[in-house]
C-alpha cells in the first residue's frame, strides 16, 4: 500500500508540475501575443504618422514652389510683424482682416479661384486665416500665381492686390516692411 501511496503522490506531483508548466507556458504565450499586439499597434501608429507626413508633404508640394519659400522667409516674418505684430489672433473689424497676415475674405476667395483654376483639390475657408501655417501657404500660392519675383513686388501686391506693385498707396507699406527687414 505504501507503494501505491508513493505512486499516487508522485503522479499527483507530476500532474501538478505539468499543470504549473502548462500554466507558465500559457502565460508566456499570452505575454508574447500581448507583446506582438503592442508591436502591431506601434507599427500601425508609425505607419499612420508616416502617412500623415506624406500627406503633408504632398500638400506642400501641391501648394508652392519651394524656391520661393527659401527666399521669402525673412519677408514673411517682416510682413507678419507689420501686419499684426506677430499676433495670430489679430483682427481688424474695419477690413474684416484676420490673423498674422491680416487676410481679408476677398483674398481667400482669390486663392480658392487660383487653386480651382490650377485643378488643385485644396480649398481654404475663412477660418483658415487664423492659422499661421495656412496664411503663409496662401501667401505662397498668391505670390507664385501672380509671378511676384522680388520681395517688393510680393509685399506691395499682398497689400494692394495683384496690381499693387503699380499703386502709389502700397509704397508706404513696402517701406514699413523694408524697415522691418533691415532691423
Amino acid at each position: 500500500m505504501t507503494k501505491n501511496l508513493i505512486f499516487t503522490i508522485l503522479a499527483v506531483t507530476l500532474m501538478m508540475a505539468l499543470n504549473l508548466h502548462t500554466s507558465i507556458e500559457l502565460e508566456h504565450r499570452e505575454n508574447q501575443i500581448e507583446s506582438n499586439n503592442n508591436l502591431i499597434d506601434s507599427l500601425t501608429n508609425q505607419n499612420d504618422s508616416l502617412m500623415y507626413l506624406t500627406d503633408s508633404l504632398v500638400r506642400q508640394a501641391e501648394i508652392w514652389d519651394f524656391g520661393i519659400q527659401k527666399k521669402t522667409q525673412y519677408l514673411i516674418d517682416a510682413m507678419i510683424y507689420v501686419e499684426s505684430r506677430g499676433n495670430d489672433s489679430a483682427y481688424s473689424a474695419s477690413e474684416n482682416a484676420v490673423g498674422c497676415l491680416q487676410i481679408r475674405p476677398c483674398m481667400v476667395y482669390d486663392i480658392n479661384r487660383i487653386l480651382k483654376k490650377q485643378k488643385k483639390s485644396i480649398q481654404y475657408t475663412l477660418t483658415d486665416r487664423w492659422s499661421r501655417d495656412k496664411s503663409i501657404e496662401m501667401f505662397y500660392i498668391y505670390s507664385t500665381y501672380y509671378n511676384l519675383n522680388t520681395l517688393e513686388q510680393m509685399a506691395r501686391a499682398w497689400n494692394g492686390g495683384p496690381r499693387g506693385t503699380n499703386k502709389n498707396t502700397t509704397v508706404g507699406y513696402w517701406n514699413k516692411v523694408k524697415n522691418q527687414l533691415q532691423s
